[in-house]
């Protein structure tokens, strides 16, 4: 472990050199990769050498301790002693945990997905619910949420709908959301004042930006153009500026409406379309690792029940990390971290296990 930490030192000093050669300045691209691998292993380099450092000033304290007599300096030595060796195991557990494989996705936009499930108009209602609860989330997170496209209810409910969410780790926190979300509670149309499940699916993918490949042959790809439904502004729903792809080989479709031209909805959709491949390409890899998918807290299977919202007892429980709080009211209001944290430290918990038995 050690000499891998040397190694990533001489490297992290080595991209310090480069980002002052002019050459590689004058290249803006290059210059930004550099900048951003760099930023990505400052963490564990700064824990590295304050490590080193806290061993060089406990060894010196130590040699100091073996050879003093005067018991005021001897009491100061040994606090030194105990501090040190305090910092040290802190610092030892936070390299392990900097050492554990980082998710490339982590960095990236979000492509959120919500579909009303199981229960009708009910389950529609808990999907917009939810869509509202992750923007007052990561609006807190100083995140931008744009809405891509929504199929919406009579009622205010959302069949199913897509967004964008734009800051830099959003995807390593939302990626904890997807699986089944499931509501009990009296529905607004029940006059019978019986409780109901209902279940919505959230689906979070990582953006595809410019550093990901992925072909699209344009022979497998459909493009309709229609009119907008729904709510919208000025000319949305006047023009034919809503864009439906439909990819052939993997029958997804991409539609996107809340631009006002259709060249903006149309490169909207191929960028979804970009990152939904992306997703598919993921997904394949990780079940290929099933070791690896197994020491994930719930970070893809969409077919788990993550987590009920019980809303007579005002109750959130998060069945991944047997977690329960009661404060419905605030999670429902985007107060997730308590859960997203939790999950993160299990996940980590899991990893750092699985690493220590390797």
């Amino acid at each position: 472990m050690f000499e891998k930490l040397d190694e990533l030192i001489s490297k992290y000093e080595e991209m310090n050199r480069q980002l002052q050669d002019p050459v590689i300045i004058s290249d803006g691209a290059r210059f930004q990769k550099i900048m951003k691998e760099q930023g990505a292993i400052t963490p564990l380099v700064n824990a590295y050498t304050e490590y080193k450092k806290c061993n060089e000033d406990l060894s010196d304290a130590l040699e100091m301790l073996s050879s003093e007599s005067d018991e005021e300096m001897r009491a100061m030595l040994k606090e030194t002693v105990s501090d040190e060796k305090k910092r040290i195991a802190e610092l030892e557990e936070e390299i392990k945990i900097l050492l554990l494989p980082q998710d490339p996705n982590d960095s990236k936009n979000v492509i959120l997905e919500i579909k009303g499930a199981a229960g009708g108009d009910e389950a529609a209602l808990f999907a917009a619910e939810l869509y509202r609860m992750y923007v007052h989330y990561a609006e807190s997170l100083g995140w931008k949420v744009q809405l891509v496209s929504v199929d919406e209810t009579g009622i205010g409910g959302f069949k199913e709908c897509t967004a964008i969410i734009s800051g830099n780790g959003a995807y390593s926190r939302f990626k904890y959301e997807s699986g089944v979300h499931r509501v009990q509670r009296v529905p607004e149309t029940e006059s019978g004042g019986r409780i109901h499940t209902s279940t919505a699916s959230v689906a979070v993918m990582p953006e595809a930006d410019e550093d990901v490949e992925i072909e699209i042959d344009p022979n497998d790809i459909r493009i309709d153009v229609m009119r907008a439904s729904g709510n919208g502004g000025q000319c949305v729903n006047t023009t034919d500026s809503a864009v439906r792809l439909t990819h052939f080989p993997t029958g997804i479709v991409i539609y996107s409406q809340t631009e006002k031209s259709q060249i903006q909805n149309k490169a909207k959709a191929f960028a979804l379309l970009k990152s939904k491949l992306y997703d598919i390409q993921q997904r394949e890899k990780h079940d290929a690792e099933a070791e690896m998918r197994r020491s994930q807290i719930g970070t893809g299977d969409r077919s788990e029940k993550i987590r009920t919202y019980n809303f007579p007892q005002g109750r959130v429980t998060d069945h991944r990390i047997d977690l329960t709080l009661y404060k419905l009211d605030k999670v429902m209001n985007g107060d997730l971290t308590e859960i997203i944290d939790g999950c993160i430290a299990a996940d980590r918990a899991a990893k750092l296990s699985k690493m220590e038995q390797e």
